[in-house]
């Protein structure tokens, strides 16, 4: 735990990050991902790539 207090040092108290701002960050971020894969929605290219077997070639 010291070297997470020492890469702040620079920083007043005021200003440095607090576990609830990290949580935070990370929650808007799980967010942002969540809406760019609902916005994109790759979803058959994610079951043609990793679910579906590929079929056999026929010479």
């Amino acid at each position: 735990m010291a070297g997470e207090a020492t890469i702040f040092k620079f920083l007043s108290p005021r200003l440095r990050p607090q576990p609830i701002d990290i949580s935070a960050a990370a929650l808007w971020g799980v967010a942002a991902a969540s809406t760019a894969l609902y916005l994109v929605q790759p979803f058959d290219w994610l079951k043609k790539t990793f679910f579906e077997k590929p079929k056999p070639e026929e010479k």
